[in-house]
């Protein structure tokens, strides 16, 4: 059996022992371990990185399964069609038109402030494509709805998911996305050139 840290009483749940088991056969043939706990509380940011391919989906999801994980997500309206989008939602998705003129940090603010629990996954990057700076979205939800940030990190050499602790934000924004951002400085993406 896979070694997967155990979720605190407090944490969001989904699954059962069967999407626990199938999700512990996968990542332990696909050679992937998980490393570090999650902080026991009821709501928080995950925020995950590098991501340089839609790969970082799948770990992700069975990263999830794995811990019995109530996850949410953000993902781009168009792969919510057809019986993808039923499956997409099932997972925790929630549709964004990106091309769309409106504040989705004040819309996340509100999830979070009319829920009594939510885990929201978010890649600082937003896209598989290299980016001079990451975006600071996950950063402004997190401070606007007074929960922690949880860096998690994808190291593909090593096939290891990292989970470092929580990371509460302060009122000085570069000094925060610094330190958030060297918990991903030792992580090797998928496609390093990306990056």
């Amino acid at each position: 059996m896979l070694n997967v840290p155990t979720l605190g009483p407090n944490v969001p749940r989904r699954g059962n022992a069967i999407s626990r088991g199938l999700s512990h056969l996968a990542l332990r043939l696909s050679g992937w371990r998980i490393a570090g706990d999650m902080p026991n509380l009821s709501k928080f940011v995950i925020i995950v990185a590098p991501h340089t391919s839609n790969w970082d989906f799948f770990i992700g999801v069975m990263v999830m399964f794995a811990l019995e994980l109530r996850g949410t997500f953000l993902g781009k309206h168009t792969i919510f069609r057809g019986p993808l989008g039923s499956l997409m939602r099932w997972l925790g998705g929630v549709p964004v038109n990106r091309s769309a003129s409106h504040d989705m940090v004040a819309q996340t603010i509100g999830y979070f402030e009319s829920r009594p629990h939510m885990v929201l996954a978010l890649s600082p990057e937003g896209t598989r494509k290299k980016l001079p700076a990451w975006r600071t979205g996950f950063y402004h939800v997190a401070r606007g709805a007074r929960v922690p940030i949880v860096p998690v990190s994808f190291d593909f050499p090593k096939r290891l998911v990292q989970i470092y602790p929580a990371f509460t934000a302060t009122d000085d924004q570069t000094a925060d996305l610094a330190a958030i951002r060297a918990y991903f400085d030792a992580s090797m993406a998928r496609h390093p050139a990306k990056y």
